[in-house]
């Protein structure tokens, strides 16, 4: 078994409902176990047009391969209606694999650990709530990397099973 972690975004419908559901997908697979859920951010579309985003990371243990898990992610994006009209369209639903226990690569159907992992925000803030000390190699840990992207606008948003009570907005005096 290995561990890997998925991202989960979306600013098309209920984004919050859809995410959950997916999760929900992914938890009734036999050949995955979710470890851990972070609590939703909002953030600013980052490179991308529409409205703002919902984000949330989950950790796994899966049997399958990186390849195997990507054909699991694509399948419950295309049943949420997933659709690529173009680079960085909005998106009912998107699943990435952020990183894969022990594989580093880089092939045109899956780079790991994913290749922006640490310019974007809405996956730092969510990965590190649930692997505070995450580290990958060549990178390092990657709290490290907060303070470049503290100008980007993002806000916890408070849920049932999270431990934030009330909302917490990250700005660059917050790292």
């Amino acid at each position: 078994m290995a561990r890997a972690f998925i991202g989960f975004g979306g600013n098309i419908g209920d984004t919050r409902q859809l995410i959950t559901d997916a999760i929900v997908c992914l938890a009734q697979r036999c050949e995955l176990q979710i470890l851990k859920k972070s609590c939703f951010y909002q953030s600013a579309p980052f490179q991308a047009t529409g409205g703002d985003y919902i984000n949330a990371v989950i950790e796994i243990e899966t049997q399958l391969s990186p390849y195997g898990l990507l054909y699991v992610c694509q399948t419950v994006e295309q049943e949420f209606g997933r659709e690529r009209p173009y680079t960085n369209a909005p998106r009912t639903l998107d699943l990435d694999i952020l990183a894969f226990e022990g594989v580093s690569q880089t092939d045109s159907d899956l780079t790991l650990p994913h290749p922006r992992i640490i310019e974007r925000s809405f996956v730092l803030l969510p990965l590190l709530e649930i692997a505070p000390d995450f580290f990958l190699p060549n990178w390092g840990e990657l709290k490290a990397y907060l303070p470049q992207v503290a100008d980007q606008r993002i806000e916890k948003l408070a849920c049932r099973n999270c431990h934030c009570v009330e909302k917490d907005v990250y700005s660059q005096s917050a790292h």
